[in-house]
């Protein structure tokens, strides 16, 4: 028999918090989900006689364990996809290790507030649903996040939705369960799609053209004065992007600190020889004046060329993404028209089937037998209008995929082709950049075979003279001695052309980090683009099947309701 109290525990709670021991997450509770999910049977008794190696970890599955805290997750380095739904859970805490991961679960828990999620920059989806938030915050650094839930909780100000606009990727997005969703004066719904424009899913309803207008409509004062609101910070970020890109575009034409006599001046930076040698008098700071003019001129040509080239670059470089966008524009409108066509189907289907469901829940209700004739011709039709449905969204899965992978393809080929054509264009730069080069080496050479010259006539007067009262004590030891100047000289000329050299090889080097680093970002960008656009298509099937799959419930439950009136 059964305690009294055992009746005062709510069903959910047996369910979701099963009699187990509370605790904390542990390298043996760790080990031990990761067997059960990982492996089964047989495979699961061989996989335990061999050392579980944790960096190999990269899902993990640790539901219904009554966890009350989060630990030693930090002996999981590589791991992307992390469950602790159904747990005990009051604090957020000790993740910060998990820089990789992309998936986070922590639905049907106790936690009050949204914190210490800023390192998890590679975050994708994250669902905090049925918890005891109150606050929408800190959620701002995760600008990869494509799939948001925190419904069911509650959040009673939409105080927090506006920083989602600085979340770019946020594609699916729930709110709902949560006391500002329950006012029948206010439609949260709407508020969101008017204030967050690139989402495509809400509550994991897909919005249409029709109900972004709607909404736009009604919460358009809302929405300027947000924007109005935000104004300071966009132009702020802009400003700071501005900067960037200037200083990005000086060091993309990789001719920055050659608009002046800088290249002149590092000559001498190191160059002990040559600044004794520039102590012989007038003669030498003469030449070295037009040397420094000779120089500033050639390295204004470069200057000059490097800006043009890059100018040149820049518009290959802005029309390859301008075609990247009109190509993702393009993908976008096709396959939000393929959904909405997809939706008005549905929503045909789902009349037929809801009218059938009725009927048959209604006979079995009042006493029919499910295999009487009338039932099985109705269960028949509902087995039909599943297979329907399941063809029409698989079609649907294949087109969207389809043209997905078009795309992906289309721009991986593009990217190629712009790689070539990009070092092809750089290639003739630094050729063309490399000839002033050879030049400067060449008034490097005829500066110092001036200053030979120079050097030896001021000497062999002050040894003619036999007056050496105004030579300067580092030259006065050469003085007997050609060889000791001769090696002044040629010091000073190698330490002119080690910087030459140097800058040359810089241009060179930093123009091939420059096209790589390019390359690299514009594959991976990519393919962060391509996985979110996957896990969003995806994210739309599960909804869809899900849909249907729960229909004859909601069915029942209606029909209960209307026959007791609840």
């Amino acid at each position: 028999m059964q305690d009294a109290d055992d009746h005062n525990i709510p069903l959910l709670d047996e369910i979701i918090y099963p009699d187990v021991e509370p605790g904390i997450i542990n390298r043996a509770l760790i080990e031990s989900c990761y067997l059960e999910d990982a492996h089964r049977g047989e495979e699961r008794r061989l996989h335990q006689l061999e050392p579980i190696v944790l960096e190999n970890i990269k899902s993990i599955r640790i539901e219904n364990k009554n966890i009350l805290r989060i630990d030693h997750l930090w002996i999981l380095p590589n791991l992307t996809k992390l469950c602790l739904n159904f747990n005990k859970i009051e604090v957020i805490e000790h993740l910060e290790m998990l820089t990789a991961l992309k998936e986070l679960n922590l639905s049907f828990n106790l936690i009050e507030k949204i914190e210490n999620l800023d390192t998890l920059v590679n975050l994708e989806s994250l669902s905090l649903y049925s918890n005891k938030i109150t606050k929408i915050e800190n959620l701002e650094s995760l600008e990869k996040l494509v799939i948001l839930s925190i419904g069911n909780n509650l959040i009673i100000s939409v105080e927090g939705i506006e920083r989602f606009r600085f979340m770019k990727n946020l594609k699916v997005l729930n709110l709902e369960g949560n006391p500002i969703a329950e006012s029948s004066e206010f439609s949260l719904s709407l508020y969101v799609i008017t204030l967050l424009p690139n989402l495509n899913y809400y509550e994991y309803n897909f919005i249409k053209q029709e109900t972004r207008e709607k909404a736009n409509t009604i919460f358009f004062r809302e929405l300027r004065e947000i924007e109005n609101f935000q104004e300071k910070e966009i132009q702020a970020r802009e400003t700071q992007e501005r900067e960037l890109a200037e200083a990005e575009r000086l060091a993309s034409s990789f001719v920055d600190h050659l608009d002046g006599s800088q290249l002149f001046h590092s000559f001498w930076r190191d160059d002990a020889d040559g600044r004794v040698l520039m102590m012989v008098g007038q003669q030498a700071q003469e030449l070295a004046e037009e040397y420094e003019k000779d120089v500033f001129e050639l390295t204004q040509e470069i200057y000059k060329l490097g800006l043009k080239r890059f100018v040149e670059r820049d518009e290959e470089i802005k029309d390859f993404m301008n075609n990247l966008l009109d190509g993702q524009k393009d993908l976008q409108t096709s396959g939000q028209k393929e959904i909405e066509e997809f939706i008005v189907y549905k929503d045909k289907i789902f009349d037929e089937a809801r009218v059938t469901l009725r009927m048959l829940e209604q006979n079995v209700m009042h006493g029919d037998d499910e295999d009487s004739l009338e039932n099985l011709k109705l269960s028949d039709i509902m087995d039909k209008l599943n297979v329907h449905f399941e063809d029409a969204l698989n079609d649907m899965w294949l087109v969207l995929m389809s043209q997905e992978l078009h795309l992906h393809e289309t721009i991986e080929e593009s990217t190629t082709n712009f790689h070539r054509k990009i070092s092809d264009m750089m290639s003739k730069f630094l050729e063309q950049s490399q000839a002033f080069f050879v030049q400067l080496r060449e008034i490097s050479v005829h500066f110092s075979e001036n200053m030979t010259e120079i050097v030896t006539r001021f000497i062999s007067t002050k040894l003619a003279m036999q007056d050496f009262e105004d030579v300067p004590p580092e030259l006065r030891a050469c003085m007997d001695d050609r060889d000791a100047v001769l090696s002044l000289i040629a010091g000073m000329k190698d330490a002119h052309t080690f910087r030459i050299d140097e800058r040359e090889d810089r241009m060179t080097t930093r123009s091939k980090e420059f096209i790589d680093n390019m390359i690299s970002k514009l594959s991976n960008e990519e393919v962060k683009r391509h996985r979110a656009k996957l896990l969003e298509i995806n994210s739309f099937i599960e909804m869809m099947t899900e849909d249907m799959a729960s229909l004859p419930h909601d069915i029942r439950e209606e029909l209960i309701a209307e026959e007791y009136g609840v």
